[in-house]
């Protein structure tokens, strides 16, 4: 009998195994892959259900947005429909005044008939406004900005409506608004850099100057900012008149430029004219024996303005560190008639010819040297020129009129700490007038409550 060795049925066991381990794991295999594909296929349909609805419902809401507009405009709006912005802006003031305000003039120059002075000392309600402005359709908005008075009721200081998207840069605005003449008559006075305006605005303009008229005004399509305007005006208020007559009485023109110099500056500078032809522009002055009369002028009244402005941030990033450097320049020319003592019972009052040519400017520069801080200093310089008077006028009748030379220097820090609050330490050197120093202490306040829309350049 023959024997089979042990380690050869061995070896054929395992043979004999070989192909059933391969067939269940190729089999396991393919339905591993049968599941995945039938998952795979689960989902695709899933997905193709869930875009096959959405754009069912899209296409329902567009056709109910449709639908609705179709309504609506067969409906008149309600006031629902308008959703306006409201901003109050509330500012106050401690003064100490070493001159008596109510005796404030600016030597050289008529009186304005403004509040062009310091206010009233001790405590004071400053430059606080209530405004509204909401887009009124989709090619016209409308603005008002009521100004509330320290002794009280308001005033409105602007109320215009104003288009959207004339084309070509264009935009026409109508109504009372703050003239685009120099840099910072079109700013309100809560965003100066200074609790109150500089003597040429003072001197020339009456404090801001206010048109009720219409303004046109066009940007260029460049990369450079161009900016010319033009303005047409009732007058009324200096160093205009109410004429009282059909057409305008009072015209300006305005031009700015402006861009970037690299990362971290930016400049804009511009040329502006104002004129118009008062009558009877009466103000207050006391004669050679001391009486107080009323003068009155009629005329031509020109003024050029030339402006600039130059920013510095280190990379464009004024939240740490920032400087701003401004200026402005005036010269205006006035020829005409002045009348001496017009209330006098006299038959009519004494007239001559009149003409002179004043000049103003100032200069100051803000630094914020540190997050929320800032220091400035601004000087302040007029010259009232030499007026000549003919006829039988004489200048000892009009000594508010003699020449002189006002200037005013201040200083200033304030503290921000957030986009809605301000307080401010001012103090300054007043030399308006020709006898007197007034050494001004202010103290200001001004916050912001609502919405308020960025302010320009």
């Amino acid at each position: 009998m023959n024997h089979i060795p042990l380690w050869t049925l061995a070896a054929a066991g395992v043979l004999t195994s070989l192909p059933a381990t391969a067939d269940d794991d190729l089999k396991a295999l393919r339905e591993e892959i049968a599941q995945m594909k039938q998952a795979y296929e689960q989902r695709i349909a899933a997905l193709e259900s869930r875009l096959v609805q959405t754009e069912a419902k899209a296409g329902n809401a567009e056709t109910s947005a449709r639908q609705a507009s179709v309504a609506a405009s067969q409906k008149p709006a309600s006031e629902s429909a308008f959703n306006p912005a409201i901003s109050l802006v509330l500012a106050g003031t401690y003064t100490r005044l070493s001159q008596d305000p109510n005796a404030y003039a600016i030597g050289g120059f008529a009186p304005t008939g403004g509040e062009v002075g310091p206010p009233r000392r001790s405590f004071g309600l400053g430059e606080s406004e209530l405004g509204i402005a909401a887009n009124i359709s989709p090619t016209l908005r409308g603005q008002m900005t009521l100004a509330l008075a320290p002794e009280g009721g308001a005033d409105v200081e602007e109320a215009f409506i104003q288009t959207l998207g004339l084309g070509q840069g264009a935009t026409l605005k109508a109504g009372r608004f703050l003239s685009g003449i120099g840099y910072m008559n079109g700013q309100h006075a809560h965003t100066w850099d200074f609790a109150d305006a500089p003597l040429a605005y003072k001197a020339m303009l009456g404090g801001q100057l206010k048109n009720d008229g219409a303004q046109l005004k066009w940007v260029a399509p460049t990369d450079l900012l161009v900016e010319v305007g033009a303005e047409a005006a009732s007058g009324g208020a200096f160093p205009s008149t109410d004429r009282n007559q059909n057409g305008a009485t009072l015209g300006a023109l305005f031009a700015h430029v402006g861009g970037d110099a690299g990362v971290s500056n930016s400049w804009r500078a511009g040329l502006s004219l104002l004129g118009t032809s008062p009558r009877d522009r009466q103000y207050e002055d006391a004669d050679s024996t001391g009486t107080t009369v009323s003068n009155a002028f009629s005329g031509r009244s020109r003024t050029w303005i030339a402006d600039a402005i130059w920013k510095w941030a280190p990379n464009g990033n004024a939240s740490e560190r920032n400087l701003i450097v401004q200026g402005e320049y005036f010269r205006r020319k006035e020829t005409g008639n002045m009348a001496y003592d017009v209330n006098a019972d006299s038959v009519g009052p004494l007239a001559g010819s009149y003409a002179s040519t004043q000049s103003g400017f100032y200069a100051q520069a803000i630094y914020q040297f540190m997050p929320h801080w800032r220091a400035g200093y601004r000087y302040d310089r007029l010259d009232s020129g030499n007026v000549s008077l003919g006829g039988t006028l004489s200048p000892a009748d009009f000594p508010l009129l003699a020449a002189y030379r006002p200037k005013r220097n201040t200083v200033m820090v304030d503290y921000t700490p957030d986009e809605f609050t301000r307080w401010r330490l001012q103090l300054a050197r007043d030399q308006s007038r020709p006898d007197v120093t007034d050494n001004q202490l202010w103290l200001q306040y001004v916050v912001s409550l609502g919405a308020h829309g960025a302010h320009s350049y």
